[in-house]
């Protein structure tokens, strides 16, 4: 039933009012003290429908995060090939530099090449470091691409690699991973990682082979889910498998680190195991119930063992065996440590996530062709 005029007439009066737009007052109010007041309700109405009426930016089809700690040797060169990579797939675009407090130059370069390729370089400058996962969540918070894919800016992950990506999430993937293949890192590096995966398929149930690679492809739904999650312990690729459909993995190429040096230092990857590990299962706890139990019954086994020992051969035999007493005392306690430990990571992680702090505090976006845009009529 359509609506008769004189509700056609209310509803647009309503609406009128709702946003300022009323009736002129005769001039000789018009130098009240409320003219003022009233020509800047007026001004704010008319901005605010001029923006509404500005047709939305279409959404790119790509965006690449990208996480930036003190590059500036390489922050040029990576700039460069992920422009002409990206415009050889001939796909809207969108590239998000996030600076993680860098103590270089890094920030400065991002905010002029987001300057200088307005719309295509997007800068998210963060007021300090908070570490390369809050980074990337940064990152996606800004990109706006039905197809996200991250890489590292140290150029160990080309971006000439990133067609592959593209092309394999074309055939229907919510999450493509990589293997690199050689793998130039450290042999410690690569020792860790290889517990670190085998741990993260045991966890996830999801056969990948290398967590550790930060190329990697996302669907839309799944960045966007990982953007409600509000833990501080955050290991994107795990996080990113738990809400994806169909993940598949492929080969890209690895090269040497051309310039720089690497940002994770033996502690700072210590902390990242712990991150994961925690993460993502509570198999630790449940592992410390059952070496409790088990060294409890050793323990009682080794009671009855010396009792026997000491009747059957007398109280000298028992006071030879001192040393061995304590030594395993020692193991017990220093287990009894360990465990302390891994439930003091449990909750302090579970401190960290009730205080409910923001993972990150962004200072400043440079780049955004809306921000000028509104700037400007203002």
């Amino acid at each position: 039933m359509g609506n008769t005029e004189e509700e056609v007439r209310g509803v647009d009066r309503r609406r009128r009012g709702e946003v300022g737009l009323v009736h002129p007052q005769p001039a000789s109010h018009t130098r009240d003290a409320g003219a003022a007041p009233l020509a800047a309700v007026r001004s704010e109405a008319r901005t605010e429908a001029a923006l509404s009426l500005r047709p939305p930016r279409a959404a790119p089809a790509l965006s690449l995060v990208i996480p930036v700690f003190n590059e500036e040797k390489n922050l040029s060169e990576l700039l460069r090939r992920c422009l002409k990579t990206c415009e050889a797939i001939s796909v809207s675009f969108e590239v998000v530099l996030v600076d993680d407090g860098s103590s270089d130059s890094s920030a400065q370069m991002i905010a002029g090449a987001a300057e200088q390729n307005g719309g295509k370089v997007v800068g998210v400058l963060l007021n300090r470091n908070y570490g390369q996962h809050a980074a990337v969540m940064a990152g996606f918070a800004e990109s706006r691409g039905d197809v996200v894919v991250t890489l590292d800016a140290d150029l160990q992950n080309p971006p000439e690699e990133i067609p592959k990506l593209v092309q394999k999430m074309a055939e229907g993937y919510d999450v493509v991973g990589t293997v690199r293949t050689p793998r130039h890192d450290p042999l410690f590096r690569r020792l860790a990682s290889r517990i670190v995966n085998h741990a993260a398929r045991r966890a996830t149930g999801v056969m990948m082979h290398d967590y550790g690679c930060m190329l990697r492809a996302y669907r839309r739904h799944v960045v966007d889910a990982m953007l409600q999650c509000h833990e501080r312990s955050t290991f994107i690729p795990v996080l990113a498998n738990g809400f994806a459909r169909k993940t598949t993995e492929i080969e890209v190429h690895h090269a040497e680190r051309s310039g720089g040096d690497s940002k994770y230092s033996l502690w700072k990857l210590v902390n990242l195991q712990f991150d994961l590990l925690t993460s993502m299962t509570t198999f630790p706890l449940r592992l410390l119930s059952i070496l409790g139990g088990i060294t409890s019954i050793l323990g009682m086994g080794f009671g009855v063992f010396l009792l026997i020992m000491r009747v059957a051969h007398g109280p000298g035999w028992a006071a030879e065996g001192v040393f061995t007493l304590f030594a395993i005392l020692f193991i017990f306690i220093g287990a009894q440590f360990v465990a302390t430990g891994l439930l003091g990571e449990y909750i302090g992680r579970v401190y960290h996530d009730v205080r409910a702090r923001p993972r990150y505090f962004v200072h400043q976006v440079v780049g955004r062709q809306e921000s000028r845009e509104q700037g400007e009529s203002v």
